[in-house]
């Protein structure tokens, strides 16, 4: 029998997949109808909502009185609605989109974890591998979002140093909604280790090492903490004194500084089997210590210094010599002397010849970066952490964290899409507070770090999505417009986060070091020595599902197969969602796609996304170097960026892009040739096998 009319049911509550029960809306169901509607080409708002209501009507004329509907029956209501009225290719959509969600909380639940804030699976699998926690029989013991609360619980603490009143909920509750929202990311140290008992929050890490047993086995035993707490640490061994040369306190000789990197390197492979990430150095040699032909070729084999990424300090005088054509000084680090003079052309050669053949060593401008340097007087910048981006002085530690450049993109009525400055505005505020704050709560692993970071108190807020921004808004990464957006967002979060900072530092103090500092007597109070980095963010970007640093995408679609031999097309989201709305979706098209590692000569789709959508590898090694430039002009630190070569490119092209690189002003530069090891971490053939994973620092 039919309910009475005077009996009608009304909606008001919805049962979650969890059992949770929440307010039914139905303005969610509308936006669901939509964009199932928009992946088959409709444009239909106000039919959305249309069919929205036949379904909230059909569940009051079916839920029994006092029951309340399920998510799942409500979306078996959907449809059916879609169907009986005439949009079957919606319903298909909307089927499929529905089917796709159950095989990604199919794979969440396989891997034990509740997905309380709707992360895509290889989030889920990132933060399974290391940074949930766990109970002693190795269950996990919280989830996503716990995590998120636990990370912004701890880190709003440090306000009561400052005010015994300070509304720590309110804070508390801002630093989760900007995580939660996937807006800006700590590194990764932050989110493993805060409100643990370990509480060691830093990613980067200098360390001191003297010409002396002493100091290097000193820095040794600090390294080993470090990575054990997942940083990354940077070396300078420029003061080692050379092969062969004196050692008074045995009359023997020495064996160098390369001896010295093997010891580090087979130590870091015994902690990083133990510790919270994989074990990340960056090892310096000035270009004017005795052993740089040794050093330049250190690498050449492709089993040594495994655990090291390695850059040649250059100095200005050096790339001088190199443009005329003249000897340059090698000089006893131990006495100052001369040793030798040898032509720089001739090392400049060895450096790019052995980058072309596998992209290292890299190399730092080391006169640049201390032109950078905000407290010249307490110290020289010698080395930087891992990726390069982050100079340090000796025993000096940073924290980072990342802002979400493809959450801040508002589409306006017209359709067209901008930068939402006001929001971005927001969020830089809150991460340099959370930065700032970080500090305070951290506990460092040796006294030495501690005094020397919070005398300076830097702290690096950098981007990831970079890539995902110019593409929302339609811009070519390559392109002149691309470049002056990419400044203008870098201007705008240097700016605002320097007046963040100096806000902080009227309530708070000025950093310790400050009247020793370059902004004493400018009349701007500062909290922190440094505001701005540009980290690669391996995988926190994974947490956000959002592009690399800085860097431009490497696949849009390829195919991963799976361990029972099945093929899944996985598609760049942004690509997905434009392919689908302007009507060429297919699923050969995106096979297509995978298999060719660019969309640039497939006819089938429009110039105008061909242009927005390029890869690493349809951009000229040029246009990587200046996106570099363009970004480092309004970053305080450095830019951690890897400038991608073709497997067919000629060392001349290799030595093209490092004089460019110094020439626009960067701090330091890092190329790849494709194919140029013998294992790399991406390339198109295994992009079409497996998901792509970030040759980035571990700790960013």
């Amino acid at each position: 029998m039919s309910k009475d009319k005077a009996e009608k049911v009304t909606i008001t509550k919805i049962q979650k997949r969890d059992g949770r029960v929440v307010k039914y809306n139905p303005d969610k169901i509308a936006n669901a109808i939509f964009k199932a509607a928009v992946a088959v080409g409709g444009r239909d708002k106000q039919r959305a909502e249309y069919l929205a209501e036949l379904v909230t009507k059909q569940l009051e004329e079916t839920i029994p009185s006092g029951e309340i509907p399920t998510v799942e029956h409500v979306q078996d209501i959907v449809e059916k609605t879609l169907m009986e009225n005439g949009h079957a290719k919606t319903a298909k959509a909307y089927i499929l989109y529905r089917y796709m969600r159950n095989q990604e909380r199919e794979a969440k639940a396989l891997m034990g974890v509740e997905d309380d804030i709707k992360i895509t699976p290889n989030a889920i699998k990132v933060l399974e591998a290391r940074y949930l926690k766990r109970y002693e029989d190795g269950r996990i013991k919280e989830t996503p979002g716990q995590m998120l609360k636990r990370v912004a619980e701890n880190i709003a603490l440090a306000d009561r140093i400052y005010d015994k009143d300070a509304d720590i909920k309110k804070l508390e509750k801002e630093f989760y909604d900007t995580m939660r929202n996937l807006e800006f990311m700590p590194n990764s140290p932050t989110l493993m280790n805060a409100g643990s008992e370990l509480q060691q929050l830093s990613a980067c890490f200098v360390l001191p090492i003297e010409d002396s047993i002493e100091s290097i086995f000193e820095s040794l035993k600090l390294t080993a903490l470090i990575h054990q707490s997942g940083g990354g640490t940077g070396f300078s061994f420029s003061r080692l004194r050379q092969r062969g040369d004196l050692v008074k306190s045995t009359m023997g000789v020495a064996s160098g500084p390369i001896s010295f990197m093997s010891i580090y390197n087979a130590a870091t492979e015994v902690i990083k089997q133990g510790g919270k990430r994989r074990g990340a150095n960056m090892g310096i040699l000035r270009v004017d210590h005795p052993d740089i032909m040794d050093f330049i070729t250190a690498k050449e084999k492709s089993d040594a210094l495994n655990n090291f990424n390695i850059s040649v300090a250059i100095t200005d005088k050096f790339m001088d010599a190199v443009e005329k054509g003249e000897n340059y000084n090698l000089l006893n680090p131990r006495t100052g002397e001369l040793v030798n003079s040898i032509d720089a052309r001739q090392v400049f050669n060895l450096i790019i010849t052995m980058a072309w053949k596998n992209g290292e060593p890299g190399v730092v401008f080391i006169d640049r970066m201390n032109e950078g340097n905000p407290t010249p007087s307490i110290g020289k910048i010698e080395s930087t952490n891992p990726c390069g981006e982050q100079p340090l002085l000796p025993h000096e530690s940073c924290n980072l964290g990342s802002i979400n450049l493809a959450k801040v993109i508002k589409e306006n009525d017209d359709g067209t899409k901008e930068v939402d400055w006001p929001r971005l505005k927001r969020i830089i505020r809150t991460a340099v507070h959370f930065l700032d704050n970080v500090i305070d709560m951290n506990k460092f692993p040796a006294k030495k770090i501690e005094e020397m970071t919070l005398s300076n108190r830097k702290i690096g807020l950098g981007v990831m999505g970079l890539a995902d921004m110019l593409i929302m808004l339609g811009i070519p990464y390559n392109s002149e417009e691309g470049l002056a957006i990419s400044e203008k967002v870098m201007k705008f979060i240097k700016d605002e986060g320097s007046e963040m900072s100096s806000e902080l530092a009227e309530v708070r103090g000025p950093f310790p070091n400050y009247e020793k500092s370059i902004y004493f007597g400018k009349g701007m109070k500062m909290r922190n020595a440094t505001i701005t980095t540009i980290a690669p963010t391996g995988t926190i970007s994974m947490i956000c599902n959002a592009s690399s640093g800085i860097e431009p995408l490497f696949a849009i679609s390829f195919i991963k197969y799976v361990m029972d031999g099945n093929e899944l097309l996985m598609v760049n989201p942004i690509f997905e969602e434009v392919a689908r709305k302007e009507g060429f979706y297919t699923t050969e098209l995106m096979k297509k796609v995978a298999q060719h590692g660019t969309i640039q000569h497939i006819d089938e789709i429009p110039e105008h996304v061909r242009k927005a959508f390029v890869t690493a590898h349809d951009i000229t090694p040029e246009w990587h170097v200046r996106m570099q430039a363009a970004t480092q002009k309004y970053t305080d630190n450095a830019v951690s960026k890897t400038v991608n070569f073709p497997s067919n490119a000629t060392i001349h092209d290799v030595e093209q892009v490092y004089k460019l690189a110094y020439k626009l002003g960067c701090k330091g530069v890092t190329i790849y040739r494709d194919r140029s090891r013998e294992e790399q971490v991406l390339n198109i053939e295994s992009v079409n096998k497996q998901k792509p994973t970030s040759q980035t620092c571990p700790s960013c």
